[in-house]
């Protein structure tokens, strides 16, 4: 299975991170499927980071209560 990485710049903070998923994981996302559907394997973090490029940092310091 090939893999591709995803970089992504925090809007916050603006620092760039990399996550690598599966390509045809990848490809179902951009068709449609969540990214929950899509990558299982990720952590919760990173999937946020492929849909907001928030990064864990900034979401808990902008978003925690």
């Amino acid at each position: 299975m090939e893999k591709v990485r995803i970089e992504t710049r925090c809007p916050f903070c603006g620092q760039t991170h990399e996550v690598e998923v599966y390509e045809a994981d990848y490809m179902a996302w951009e068709f449609g499927a969540t990214a929950q559907e899509a990558f299982p394997y990720l952590s919760a973090d990173d999937r946020e980071l492929l849909i907001s490029g928030i990064c864990s940092e900034c979401w808990a310091r902008t978003f925690s209560a």
